[in-house]
């Protein structure tokens, strides 16, 4: 197998001709949405083919390295397809593919499966075995087979967007800088369990989203945000990630209070969280009072942020 089905994404060898982007694209960010629009503009009237690897190579080759995740990978083929692609391709990165030489690659995934006419990537591109390809010669190999090829800059200013920025300023905290890199705020994703309801009993229940150790999350802390449902519903939200340590908490989690909503049952829903801005540190209260008194300005700083 070489491809991967992720919501909808096709995995069958193409008949006619296509432009192909190939990145990890792992947050989607302006870098890769400009190599989008850039493979729509050289594109003319061809199809414009997005592909991606799941896992990331590096979970394969060097697995104690590998980066934590900007987004699922239903999430990025949906962005992918946003940012401008009429199809997603993912990859199914194998040991086997790993060791695949860079004419391999062009020649199984470019030449063979997509027809690929003209190929644009980021000019930090690089794939092959131990990385030896990349855009040097990706065009001698496009020559030889009949595709051009469209090397891009990310742009950024000072400092090129790339997914590696985003998961620094995720785990400062930095989520209005982080936002600016990605051209939407940071999400965590997750399905709604049931907590100890301590929030409910509170007066703010939440929505309780166990933390994937494998996804790029905030440092503990409360932040102001939204909630997206499944059918694109977006509610206001004070944000709390950490263990709850008032109450000696020991699972990492992300816990979601809508404001002025208590009637809310999100049990077993699949949600988006967008982290907008850090509001404080985490504190651990030795009474509730006190801790119900910082949740009402928390609120109230939530509304400030969101300009409610």
């Amino acid at each position: 197998m070489i491809w991967r089905d992720f919501g909808g994404s096709a995995t069958g060898p193409r008949t006619q001709p296509s432009a192909v982007t190939v990145g990890n694209f792992d947050g989607v960010h302006r870098g890769h949405q400009h190599v989008l629009a850039r493979t729509r503009e050289i594109a003319g009237d061809l199809p414009v083919i997005a592909v991606t690897f799941e896992p990331h190579p590096l979970a394969v080759v060097a697995p104690d390295h590998a980066p934590a995740r900007l987004t699922t990978i239903d999430r990025r083929v949906e962005l992918l397809r946003a940012a401008g692609a009429d199809e997603v391709r993912v990859l199914d990165f194998t040991p086997e593919m790993a060791a695949w030489t860079p004419q391999e690659f062009v020649d199984r995934v470019l030449v063979e499966q997509l027809r690929a006419a003209v190929v644009a990537v980021g000019d930090n591109f690089r794939f092959g075995r131990r990385a030896q390809g990349d855009t040097t010669f990706l065009r001698e190999a496009g020559e030889r087979a009949g595709f051009t090829v469209d090397g891009l800059a990310l742009d950024g200013g000072t400092e090129p967007y790339s997914s590696s920025l985003v998961r620094e300023l995720v785990a400062a905290g930095q989520l209005r800088e982080a936002a600016d890199v990605l051209g939407r705020p940071h999400e965590v994703s997750g399905t709604v369990v049931k907590g100890d309801q301590r929030g409910r009993g509170l007066g703010f229940p939440t929505a309780n989203v166990p933390v994937d150790g494998s996804c790029a999350v905030p440092p503990d802390g409360v932040y102001a945000g939204w909630i997206v449902r499944s059918g694109g519903e977006r509610l206001p939200a004070a944000i709390s990630v950490g263990t709850n340590p008032t109450f000696a908490g020991v699972q990492r989690r992300v816990e979601s209070y809508v404001l002025d909503r208590t009637d809310l049952e999100l049990y077993g829903e699949a949600i988006r969280i967008e982290l907008v801005e850090r509001l404080r540190g985490m504190v651990t209260y030795d009474d509730t009072d006190p801790l119900v008194a910082q949740m009402h300005q928390d609120v109230e700083h939530t509304r400030r942020v969101l300009e409610l």
